[in-house]
C-alpha cells in the first residue's frame, strides 16, 4: 500500500498547482453535498486510502474473531445475573438490555475502529461503535469526490480500484435479520429513528431511498414524537411501525427517557422489532475494554481469543481513586489518553501526548472520579498526505485509523480517518478520505 501511496504523492508533486486547484473544487463540492450538515463539513486530504486484498482479508479475520468474542460477552450478560453486576449500567438500562430481541442476531451493526500497522500487520483497537454506527455517507460521498482528483484519475490508468457498497448491503442485512423475527409481517414498515436535531439526516435520507428501492416502506422518525397505542408503535405521521432501524444512541435515549416513553414502552412490550436492540450497549460502553481483559470474561474465551484480547485490546481502567493514582497518570502523560466512560464522536477525549503538562493536569483533574476511563495510548501507524486547503500546503505525517463496518458479523467496508495529532476527532483535527480496494494492475 505504501508503494501506491508514494505514486500518488509523486503525481501530486509533479502536478502541484493542478492538484491544488482540484482540492479547492473538492472542498466546495463537499460543502454543497450531503456530508455538510449541522454547521460542519467533512474535511479531506488529497490521497485516498488504498487497501490490498490481503489487508482486506486480514480485516475480515479481525472482524470474525472480534465478533465471536462479543457474542460470548453479550450472551453471558443476558444469561448470568452475577456477570451483569460487573457493568456500570443503571437499573433502567439493564431492564432495556434484557428485553428479548425476537430475532437471531446479537449485534446487527457495528464499526470496529482500529489502529492498523500496514508494515507488520500489528494492530490495536481504538473503540467500538454499535448503536448509532455511522459514516457510510461520508465514504460514499468521498468516493464520488475522487472524480475531481487528478492524481486519482492518473492512478486509475495504472490500477483497477473498487469501493465498498455500504447502503444496499445494510438494507439487505437488516431485512435478513428481520426475516428471523418471531413477529415479522410480509410487508413491514421500517422507521429510521433518532433525535433528529443531532442526526446524520442526509445519511438517513439515503438509507430511506435504499429501503424503498428494495420495495420496503420506510420513513425517518423523530423519536420524541412517536406514539404508542393498543400495542402498536406509530410514527409521527401516524403510520404503524413494524421494524425500527435504531440510530438513537443509548446515552441519548437514557438522558431523554422521560420524553420518549411511548417508544420505550413499545420496546419493553416487544411490540416492535428493534434493530439493534439495547443489548448492543454491552459492547458500545468503554468499560468493556477493562472487563474483557480480566476474569471472568477471559474464562468465556478459547485460547486463541484470550491471546487476541491480550495483544489487541489496550489496557483500560476507571480514572478513579479506587483504581489508580492521579499522580501516576499525571507523571506518565504520554502513556495515556482519557475518555468519557460512555460517549460518542470522540467527545471529551484527550491524549497526553497532545497536551502540555499543564493542560494534561487540567484535563485529568477535571475528569478524575467523574466517569472517565484512562487507556493505554497506542502510537498509531502514520503515512504522508497533504491538505491543500490548510497552510502550509505540504506533505506531512498523519495518524491512520480504519473503521471496520460490521453487518451482522460480516466485514462490510472501511471508514478511513487521519489526523496530524495524537487523537482522531471531528471536534479537533480529523480528516476523512475515500477507502478503495485494489483490484489489479492494468
Amino acid at each position: 500500500m505504501e508503494s501506491i501511496r508514494r505514486q500518488y504523492q509523486q503525481i501530486i508533486e509533479e502536478n502541484f498547482e493542478e492538484n491544488y486547484q482540484a482540492a479547492l473544487k473538492t472542498k466546495d463540492y463537499l460543502e454543497h453535498s450531503s456530508v455538510a450538515y449541522h454547521g460542519r463539513c467533512v474535511r479531506t486530504l488529497q490521497i485516498p486510502k488504498v487497501f490490498t486484498p490481503e489487508v482486506a482479508e486480514k480485516y475480515g479475520e479481525i472482524v470474525t474473531v472480534t465478533y465471536g468474542i462479543f457474542e460470548k460477552v453479550i450472551r453471558e450478560y443476558l444469561e448470568n445475573p452475577e456477570y451483569r453486576k460487573l457493568f456500570p449500567f443503571s437499573r433502567e438500562l439493564e431492564d432495556l438490555i434484557l428485553v428479548p430481541r425476537g430475532y437471531d442476531s446479537l449485534l446487527p451493526i457495528a464499526r470496529f475502529d482500529i489502529f492498523y500497522n500496514e508494515e507488520d500487520d500489528s494492530f490495536k483497537f481504538c473503540e467500538i461503535n454499535t448503536d448509532g454506527t455511522s459514516a457510510m455517507n461520508e465514504d460514499y460521498v468521498l468516493n464520488q469526490a475522487l472524480e475531481l482528483n487528478p492524481a486519482h484519475q492518473e492512478m486509475k490508468r495504472r490500477y483497477a480500484f473498487s469501493s465498498y457498497e455500504l447502503y444496499d448491503s445494510w438494507v439487505q442485512t437488516f431485512l435478513n435479520i428481520y426475516g428471523t423475527y418471531k413477529g415479522r409481517v410480509d410487508h413491514p414498515h421500517v422507521a429510521i429513528v433518532d433525535f433528529l436535531e443531532n442526526a446524520s439526516i442526509t445519511e438517513f435520507e439515503e438509507f430511506q431511498r435504499r429501503f424503498e428501492k428494495a420495495g420496503v416502506s420506510c420513513e425517518i422518525c423523530e423519536i420524541t414524537e412517536m406514539t404508542y397505542q393498543n400495542h402498536v408503535l406509530y410514527s409521527p405521521s401516524g403510520h404503524p411501525v413494524d421494524a425500527v432501524y435504531r440510530r438513537a444512541v443509548t446515552t441519548d435515549v437514557c438522558a431523554a427517557s422521560a420524553r420518549i416513553q411511548p417508544f420505550l414502552e413499545a420496546v419493553r412490550e416487544q411490540a416492535v422489532c428493534l434493530i439493534g436492540a439495547f443489548c448492543t450497549q454491552i459492547i458500545h460502553n468503554k468499560w468493556l475494554f477493562k472487563l474483557i481483559r480480566e476474569e471472568p470474561t477471559l474464562s468465556l474465551l478459547d485460547p486463541l481469543e484470550r491471546d487476541f484480547v491480550r495483544k489487541h485490546i489496550p489496557y483500560t481502567n476507571l480514572l478513579d481513586e479506587r483504581y489508580c493514582s492521579k499522580e501516576e497518570i499525571l507523571a506518565e502523560k504520554d502513556r495515556w489518553l482519557i475518555k468519557p466512560l460512555d460517549s460518542y464522536a470522540s467527545r471529551g477525549v484527550y491524549a497526553g501526548c497532545d497536551d502540555t503538562p499543564e493542560q494534561w493536569r487540567k484535563h485529568v483533574e477535571a475528569s478524575f472520579n467523574h466517569g472517565y476511563i484512562y487507556q493505554e495510548y497506542c502510537p498509531p501507524y502514520r503515512t504522508k498526505n497533504i491538505c491543500f486547503v490548510e497552510d502550509p500546503r505540504c506533505f506531512k505525517e498523519y495518524t491512520n485509523m480504519s473503521g471496520l463496518f460490521v453487518y451482522d458479523g460480516k466485514f462490510s467496508g472501511i471508514y478511513s480517518r487521519l489526523s496530524d495529532g495524537g487523537i482522531i476527532s471531528s471536534q479537533y483535527n480529523e480528516k476523512a478520505v475515500a477507502s478503495l480496494l485494489l483490484e489489479k494492475t492494468l
